[in-house]
Order: C-alpha cells, then structure tokens, then sequence
C-alpha cells in the first residue's frame, strides 16, 4: 500500500485507537515493580505513541503532499534530478513523454470526452537538461470532435517546497476544480501543466539559475511551456500561458510572470512571498553574483527595472498569513509601475494551508482564465 493511500491511513489510526484501549486495559496488570512490568510499561507506552504520531503525520502528509511515496520518504527515490541528455532527441526522443493516464474525479470522468484526462508526463527541458515529472490536465473540449482543430490556453500550476505534484489533484483538486467552472461557464477550458517548481530534489532551487547548477528559471521560463506546446494543442501566441503557485511555488509564479511577460501574460501567488531566502533548503543560490540576487528580489526588481506588462495576483488573510503586511505593500507597489497589473484575494481569515488555497483556487482560476487568449 503506499503512502498516500487512504488504507494505510485508516490501519495508522486503528492501530493507535487499539494500542491506546489495550494500554489502559493492560496497565493494572504492569503496575508491578519488575523489570518485566516496567519494560512492559515502556513498551506499550512507546508503540502507542508511535502509532498516534504515525497516525498525525500521515494525516498531515494527505493534506499538504509533503511526499509521495515510501522511498520519496526515506530519502530512496531516484527518478527526480537534473539529467544531462547528449542526444539532440532529448530521453526517449522527445522533449516530453506520457507515461499514464487517469481518470478526473467528477462524474462522467471515466469518459475524457466528459470528464477530461489527467496525462503523468515526463519533461526533459532542450535547453536546460534538467528532468522532470508532470501532471497535464486536458479538458473534456481537448477530446471532443468538434474541438479538434481547436488550440486551448494554458496555466502551470506550482506547488509549494517540497510538495509533490500528486498533492495538486489529490489536495488541492485543480483538475476537479477547473472542470466544474469550465462546466458552468465561468472559465474557459484550459491545459494545466502540475508539478513541482523543485526541478533538482531535495534543493531547493527557488526558480533561480543557479550558477553551476540547475537553471531553474529557464526551464520554467522556456523549456517547460516548449516541451509543453510541441505535444499538445496549445495556443502560441504570446497571451496563452499564465503561471500559479502556492507558498515557494507562488513566489515562482510572480517572478516567472515578472521576468518573462512574453512567456506567461499572467501569474497568481496564492500566498507567496516576494524574494528568494538563503536557508539550509537552498544552499548558496547566487555563488556571489548580487546581480542575481537582486534579479530574484521582486521588490528590488520592480522598482529598479522597467515594469513588465503582465498581470498579477496575490492572496493572503488579515488573520492567519504571516505575509499580510507584506502582501498589501506589494500591491501598492506594483499600482505605480504600469503597465503591470494587480489584482488579490484577501480572505479574512485563513492559515498557509491546503484549506485555505482551496478556497483561493476557483476565483484564481476564473482570474487567470479571463487574461489568456486560446490562439
């Protein structure tokens, strides 16, 4: 059973509700001073405590997608990184292979005419080499005969560190979410593109061409909407991708929509911060290079370059989000750089969390879908 998986939950909760009535049946009996009682004491103290952490931390894993998998857990997964490819066809020939398809959550799903696909993909950037999963959602309008010549818009859509991709259908439910809006006409069909913006795991690399390592930005900026386009029907023209995020991924999306107006005419952070940290996670991102580092401070950027025409969204909570402040100044910044654009969601309340984005994800979504053309 992996570790996602509702049967490994429920058999963690189980066990600590078990552990938990035989402790306190048991306890009259190893109430004794010998060592075997006391050890016996110890033990069921220790395997219910364990049983009701394990139980808290798969709990915590299904919300927020921390990891994937048992060997992503221990450290063991080797199918994520930077690869150097010397072939001009890039692994397997292509800049992006579909490895499986799945069915969307709704009704009518097992139908792609219906319900839509979601497509698992493998991503080698041309430019950059590095190597990445994906999920790609395709509407039900992508599968539907009079649609066929049709090219739709398309969004990236981030997590944050270290999520997983897996966490934006499973917890997040973007695919669920984009197919009932499009359903009831409030957003247009959409291609949406699900991963991770760690490109180089664990590091974390903050989008950022990191000097001797993994160019992170590029990939997002240039390989990523290219492997992307060259598969699927979608739109080329400057004005059909736009980039979301939440948390470092939302960071990304703003700095991606700001450095690169020709790529992604729009960015949503769902409560982002504005420059890139320095911490155990990142390492030495600039090696030195204060051009960089000013480069991926959105504050320094945008009030010594020339402001970018593209639109922007941020979100926070006056309670709850540590980045209110903040966020309320970005926007009073980025008001006096025309022609960028912004807009926000401020909830009243709300923490940095699955719940919250979710709240968050149908008026970003609508946002971003009003601001990407599908030519």
């Amino acid at each position: 059973m992996g570790l996602t998986s509702n049967k490994v939950l429920v058999l963690a909760v189980l066990s600590a509700v078990l552990l938990f009535v035989g402790t306190v049946w048991w306890w009259p009996r190893l109430a004794g001073r010998t060592w075997r009682a006391v050890g016996g004491r110890v033990g069921v103290l220790l395997a219910t405590q364990v049983a009701v952490f394990a139980s808290i931390g798969l709990s915590a894993n299904q919300a927020f997608g921390f990891y994937a998998s048992w060997a992503d857990l221990f450290g063991q997964e080797s199918g994520q990184g930077v690869v150097v490819d010397h072939n001009t066809g890039g692994a397997g020939g292509g800049p992006l292979q579909v490895v499986d398809t799945q069915q969307v959550n709704v009704s009518g799903g097992a139908r792609p005419q219906i319900g839509g696909q979601v497509q698992k993909v493998d991503i080698v950037g041309r430019t950059t080499h590095i190597a990445t999963p994906a999920y790609v959602y395709l509407p039900p309008e992508y599968f539907q005969p009079q649609y066929r010549t049709r090219t739709f818009p398309a969004a990236a859509v981030l997590t944050g560190y270290p999520g997983t991709a897996e966490a934006l259908i499973k917890g997040l439910h973007y695919p669920q979410t984009a197919h009932e809006m499009a359903k009831n006409g409030k957003m247009q069909p959409m291609i949406l593109v699900m991963l991770r913006p760690t490109v180089a795991p664990p590091r974390d690399t903050e989008c950022v061409n990191v000097p001797g390592g993994p160019q992170a930005e590029s990939f997002f900026a240039k390989d990523l909407p290219d492997a992307v386009s060259a598969h699927y029907r979608v739109g080329r023209k400057p004005g059909s991708w736009g980039i979301i995020g939440d948390s470092t991924g939302g960071y990304c999306a703003l700095k991606l929509a700001v450095h690169h107006p020709e790529t992604y005419a729009a960015g949503a952070g769902l409560s982002p911060y504005y420059k890139a940290p320095i911490d155990p996670t990142t390492g030495d991102l600039f090696r030195g290079d204060k051009a960089l580092q000013n480069s991926a401070d959105l504050w320094w950027y945008l009030k010594n370059r020339p402001a970018p025409d593209t639109s922007l969204l941020v979100t926070s909570s006056k309670a709850g989000e540590a980045n209110y402040h903040d966020t309320l100044k970005f926007i009073e910044l980025v008001k006096s750089k025309k022609p960028t654009r912004i807009s926000s969601i401020i909830l009243d309340s709300g923490g940095h969390n699955f719940n919250t984005w979710r709240r968050e994800i149908p008026a970003t979504l609508q946002w971003i879908s009003g601001r990407l053309s599908d030519r």
